[in-house]
């Protein structure tokens, strides 16, 4: 059984997918825009914050069947730029503490609505 995950606290899926899955006792979270749900549009500033708001869209996602960050056991960070790695590490690192969950971090040609960042995650409850 796989039971879909939403909440009006993250941006809507843009396409035909869902914000999350929740099965086999893991939440798999698709990859969170740095959009603010209440706007429609992407966060103000640069890299920081928008990677700020692609933490927080996750954050509420989980939130939504009792989970946190601590939840998360892996996390796969999208750039447009590698060159935008520390600055978009320096916030990650403000979500989530030791043990930190896996993860992978690539530089891809172009994102969604050419975002400068995406990122998914997966949680277990």
């Amino acid at each position: 059984m796989k039971n879909p995950i939403s909440t009006t606290k993250a941006p809507a899926a843009i396409g035909p997918y869902s914000q999350a899955i929740e099965a086999g006792g893991m939440v798999f979270v698709s990859g969170q825009l740095p959009i603010n749900p209440e706007t429609g549009e992407f966060a103000e500033g640069g890299v920081k914050e928008l990677t700020r708001q692609s933490l927080t869209n996750m954050q509420h996602i989980l939130a939504e069947v009792g989970l946190t960050l601590d939840n998360v056991v892996k996390t796969t960070v999208f750039l447009a730029d590698m060159s935008d790695f520390a600055a978009m590490n320096e916030v990650y690192a403000e979500f989530f503490s030791a043990p930190y969950p896996a993860r992978s971090a690539v530089a891809v040609k172009t994102l969604p609505k050419g975002a400068l960042v995406e990122i998914e995650c997966i949680a277990a409850k």
